[in-house]
């Protein structure tokens, strides 16, 4: 029972913070009930599928396949893979984490995880053609072609401001990952 309280607490607060909240105030309340259950309902139809898929990735690719294409050494192969996989997906952000430690896994150079990240949360497809639809085409190519670079730079900003032993610490958490 200790072990389920102190793994749970987080969620555990939360129920007893909007328990408290309905009590005090019962509109504001029934809202945030409503908006986590909406949250949770979402979780529940986009989390399935990311796992079913992350578990075909980690069987069906091999290692050696992904560390050509996207490890140290892939130079411009990996970072246009990892702006097209990023920009494919769908789904929420905290969708492309569990992906990103499965690269990590397979071997994927740092940078081009962080370029899948950005691709991933702001070059979606579906994104772009909305933003087309309805800020206009001028708009949506000139975010993109900002974006690009943009992405690019911050991954490898990123890989070189950290240090190595703190890479190698994100790796080596993403092993104990399991899918």
């Amino acid at each position: 029972m200790k072990k389920f309280l102190k793994r749970y607490r987080g969620f555990l607060i939360a129920i007893v913070i909007m328990i408290l909240i309905t009590l005090f105030n019962r509109e504001l309340g029934l809202k945030a009930i409503g908006i986590s259950g909406y949250s949770i309902k979402e979780m529940i139809m986009i989390i399935p599928p990311v796992f079913v898929l992350l578990g075909l990735l980690d069987v069906w690719v091999p290692r050696e396949t992904m560390m050509k294409y996207m490890g140290p050494g892939s130079g411009l192969k990996g970072i246009l893979l990892a702006f097209f996989i990023g920009s494919a997906a769908a789904g929420p952000l905290y969708g492309a984490f569990p992906i990103a430690a499965v690269f990590m896994k397979k071997g994927v150079k740092f940078s081009n995880i962080m370029i899948f990240i950005g691709a991933w949360s702001t070059t979606k497809i579906p994104m772009f053609l909305f933003e087309m639809a309805s800020m206009g085409t001028k708009f949506a190519i000139t975010r993109l072609f900002i974006d690009i670079p943009g992405i690019i730079i911050i991954a490898y900003i990123l890989s070189a401001v950290m240090k190595e032993d703190e890479i190698k610490k994100i790796y080596e958490d993403a092993e104990k990952f399991d899918t």
